[in-house]
């Protein structure tokens, strides 16, 4: 099967969520860019784990940004909350590590842990590719 089958999928899903680059190069799938809403983010994740070694074939940069929110009109509405931030994991990452890099203090951890209860189900097994949600 050629490449271009393999990443198909995830390239299509990626149409219309996602502004920036996926494209193939030295026999692995580059997507760098961003979405404007964590649902379209992981929706790529999802479609990009579809690829058998997906973890040695993908190099991705996905970045959430908040869409522009229309201004607070006369009654002095409350602006929208901030988008989520994410963490993608790395080789050799510790939710410890993550939690000191991103929170700034490492016995954090748990909160990360506690957010991300849909994918985790033991804090010191966590995967490289793995978007983790930051609270």
């Amino acid at each position: 099967m050629e490449l271009r089958d393999k990443y198909a999928y995830a390239i299509q899903t990626a149409k219309g969520k996602f502004e920036g680059n996926a494209e193939e190069r030295e026999g692995k799938l580059y997507f760098k860019g961003t979405v404007t809403s964590e649902k379209d983010k992981n929706d790529i994740w999802n479609a990009i784990k579809t690829i058998p070694d997906w973890q040695k074939e993908i190099v991705a940069d996905i970045k959430v940004i908040a869409a522009a929110a229309p201004a607070a009109g006369a009654g002095g509405a409350a602006s929208a909350p901030a988008a989520a931030r994410t963490y993608t994991v790395k080789p050799g990452d510790t939710l410890s590590k993550i939690a000191k890099e991103q929170l700034g203090n490492a016995n954090a951890y748990m909160k990360i842990f506690e957010a991300n209860r849909d994918q985790l189900t033991n804090p010191d097994l966590i995967k490289p590719g793995q978007v983790l949600r930051i609270p």
